[in-house]
């Protein structure tokens, strides 16, 4: 049986990894905005954004649906491979990125909860990982 360790951000080390990841946030969000099949996905609930820093699906997706979210995944899995600060992995700068993904959705739009489930977000505040910065 494998165990993992579970890691427990520090100040310094989730601040360092928390600012270098709302830079990395540009640039796959700058790329998908300029696709319409996207956004009208995401716009339709099938893809929102999850803790891991990828999208997910929310509902089954179409092949073309499947290809746009694989394609930005890729990038942004390339985005966080270059850009995790020294001393984090690229799974934490990740993970901070998706809590600030998370946090920046926008009414309507789809999130995974930390319980695993399908949340749209409404005018409040979405439910976030106790871990996010």
């Amino acid at each position: 049986m494998m165990m993992t360790k579970m890691w427990k951000p520090t100040g310094i080390a989730m601040a360092a990894v928390a600012a270098t990841a709302a830079v990395a946030l540009l640039v796959p969000s700058a790329m998908a905005q300029r696709d319409p099949a996207y956004e009208a996905a995401r716009a339709a609930g099938q893809v929102g954004e999850q803790p891991d820093g990828y999208l997910g699906y929310a509902s089954p997706p179409t092949a073309a649906v499947r290809a746009i979210v694989d394609d930005i995944n890729i990038k942004r899995k390339a985005a966080y491979t270059s850009g995790a600060p020294a001393g984090s992995t690229v799974e934490q700068f990740a993970f901070v990125t998706g809590c600030n993904l998370i946090a920046k959705t926008k009414p309507g739009e789809k999130y995974k909860a930390p319980d695993g489930s399908w949340k749209t977000r409404d005018g409040g505040a979405p439910v976030r990982d106790s871990r996010c910065p």
